[in-house]
């Protein structure tokens, strides 16, 4: 069973306090001090990587999950932005270190809320999906959170094969729009 993120903070971060208490379902607030923290979304990156293959047909790059959660399940690649890192920089960081691939553009498709377990807890995300160009396919190979890189038919592309809630939305939302161009 998964905890909400709030019931591990304790102490207020300003002054120290025990009497920090839940003031709503997204914030807690001290009482000695006055400070109310707000559990925000962290910022989530998603790429939306499309080839066409030798025969004309255009593959959706996939990555099958090393790591929890949902590990073993399709996922697109990315992950987390870094402290002082753009959403962009950070989309282009995780592609490199989950695929080796070099983002050479990004352009913002949209974004999804999403609940990632993480230890045991339930981190609020908001999950950035970027269309990104890469300068090349060749030398692509699964790295760091990946186990491994499919590049499947859009035809023959499941969203149920993705384990992550927001990236199954994600996807189902995609393919229409991929399929059109």
């Amino acid at each position: 069973m998964t905890k909400h993120c709030l019931e591990k903070f304790r102490y207020c971060p300003v002054c120290g306090s025990t009497d920090f208490q839940e003031n709503n379902v997204k914030s807690k607030k001290c009482r000695a001090c006055g400070f109310t923290y707000y559990l925000n979304p962290s910022a989530a990156t998603v790429a939306v990587i499309v080839r066409e293959n030798s025969t004309g047909e255009r593959e959706l790059l996939a990555v099958r999950r090393a790591k929890d959660p949902a590990k073993g399940t399709l996922d697109l690649p990315g992950g987390f932005s870094d402290f002082d890192e753009t959403s962009e920089e950070g989309v282009i960081r995780e592609v490199f270190e989950e695929t080796g691939l070099q983002v050479v553009d990004t352009q913002f498709l949209f974004s999804l809320p999403n609940r990632y377990v993480y230890s045991g807890l339930e981190i609020p995300t908001m999950d950035m999906f970027f269309r990104c160009e890469v300068a090349e396919i060749e030398g692509a190979h699964a790295m760091d959170d990946a186990a491994e890189l499919l590049w499947i038919p859009l035809d023959k592309v499941n969203p149920d094969d993705f384990g992550l809630i927001s990236i199954r939305k994600g996807v189902e939302m995609l393919l229409p729009i991929l399929k059109n161009g």
